[in-house]
C-alpha cells in the first residue's frame, strides 16, 4: 500500500493540555507519528494542493485563526501556548472579536487542543498528506494511508478539538465529491467523529458511519449517540453505532457488518476510512479490548467491499504499540 507523510507534521508539539481538570502533559505528540513510521518503513512526500480543498471545508476566518492565533497569543504578552478558556455557550451573538482570548474560545468547542509554534505547519501539511493520498486512489490504487498527524475528525468546519484542527477525513471526501466521486466515511476510532458527523450532517450525497464508545460514557459524550441519524437533505445518510467499554472483537464485528452493509447499500465508489487505533486494549485513554491481531481481519472484511479506499489516521495512543498495530491493520489491504 502506498503510504504518505510530510515530516512537517512533526512540529505540533503543545508541552500541555487540560485534562480532567488537570494540566498534564500533551497527549498527541510527535512519538505518535515516529511509531508509526518506524513500523511501516517506507512513505511518499505529501504534496501541496493548495488551500482551495481546505476552504471546501473550513471557512476563511476559520483558517486564518488559526494561521495566526499562536502568533497573536505572543503579541498578547502570553506565553506557553495558546489555549481557550472561555466559551460563548449562552446567548451566543456573532461578535467580532479582536482579543486572541476571545477568538480561542469562538474557534473551539474544548481545551484539549492547544495551539503551539509549529501548529499551523503540521495541521496544514496533515490535509494535504490526506489530499496525497486520495490522488493516489484516484488514480488507481485499491487504497492508499495517509499518516495525518495531527488527526482531524473531532473538528468541524469553524471549530477546533479533541486534538484535532483541521478535518482530513472531510476535506479528502469533499475533494472526491467535486471530482465526480460517490463518498462513504466510516469512522473506526475509538471515539466518535463528532466533527464529520457535523460537517455532512444536512447533505444526503455523502454517507457518515461511525463505531465508536458510547458517548453516554466517553469522549465526545454530546454527539454519537444512535438516534443521530441526519437533517433535511441528510436524513437517513447518518449512522452512529456505540458501543460499551470493554468491547472486544466478538462484540465490535457485528456493528462493523452493520456498518458495512449500510456502506454497501449507499453504493459509494469511493471510501474514506478514519482509522484510530486507540480501539486497542492498551491503549492509556480510550476503553475497547481490541488485540494487535484482531487488526488484519478487521481490515480485510472492510476491503472485501471491493471500494477504492482511503485510510485517513486518527487516534491511537499506546505509542510503543502504535505503529506494529498501524501496520497490522494495513496489511489486512
Amino acid at each position: 500500500m502506498r503510504c504518505f507523510f510530510d515530516p512537517r507534521q512533526l512540529e505540533h508539539a503543545p508541552a500541555q493540555e487540560l485534562h480532567n481538570g488537570a494540566w498534564v502533559p500533551y497527549g498527541e505528540h510527535p512519538g505518535r507519528p515516529r511509531s508509526m513510521l518506524a513500523a511501516i518503513g517506507h512513505v511518499e512526500p505529501a504534496h501541496d494542493h493548495g488551500r482551495a480543498p481546505l476552504l471546501s471545508v473550513h471557512p476563511q476566518p476559520y483558517l486564518e485563526f488559526l494561521e495566526s492565533a499562536y502568533r497573536e497569543w505572543q503579541a498578547a504578552g502570553r506565553t506557553g501556548d495558546a489555549s481557550p478558556y472561555a466559551w460563548p455557550v449562552v446567548r451566543r451573538r456573532p461578535l467580532i472579536h479582536d482579543r486572541i482570548d476571545a477568538k480561542l474560545g469562538l474557534y473551539s468547542f474544548d481545551a484539549t487542543s492547544p495551539i503551539a509554534a509549529g501548529t499551523w505547519d503540521s495541521v496544514y501539511w496533515s490535509a494535504q498528506t490526506a489530499l496525497s493520498g486520495l490522488d493516489a486512489v484516484l488514480a488507481g490504487e485499491n487504497a492508499a494511508f495517509a499518516l495525518c498527524r495531527p488527526p482531524g475528525h473531532h473538528c468541524g468546519a469553524d471549530y477546533l478539538g479533541g486534538y484535532c484542527y483541521l478535518n482530513n477525513a472531510a476535506i479528502a471526501a469533499e475533494t472526491a465529491v467535486r471530482a465526480g466521486r460517490r463518498v462513504a466515511i466510516l469512522d473506526v476510532d475509538y471515539h466518535h467523529g463528532n466533527g464529520t458527523q457535523d460537517i455532512f450532517y444536512a447533505r444526503g450525497d455523502v454517507l457518515f458511519v461511525s463505531i465508536h464508545a458510547d458517548p453516554r460514557t466517553d469522549y465526545p459524550y454530546y454527539w454519537g449517540h444512535s438516534d443521530e441519524t441526519g437533517e433535511a437533505e441528510g436524513e437517513g445518510a447518518n449512522l452512529n453505532l456505540p458501543l460499551p467499554r470493554g468491547a472486544a472483537a466478538a462484540d465490535y464485528l457485528p456493528a462493523l457488518e452493520e456498518a458495512l452493509g449500510r456502506v454497501s447499500v449507499f453504493g459509494p465508489d469511493l471510501l474514506v476510512l478514519s482509522f484510530g487505533a486507540d480501539t486497542f486494549s492498551g491503549d492509556p485513554i480510550s476503553h475497547f479490548r481490541l488485540e494487535r491481531g484482531d487488526y488484519p481481519g478487521l481490515a480485510r472484511r472492510i476491503a472485501s467491499l471491493g471500494v477504492p479506499t482511503l485510510v485517513v489516521m486518527e487516534g491511537g495512543y499506546a505509542v510503543d504499540a502504535l505503529g506494529d498495530n498501524v501496520a497490522a491493520f494495513l496489511s489486512g489491504f
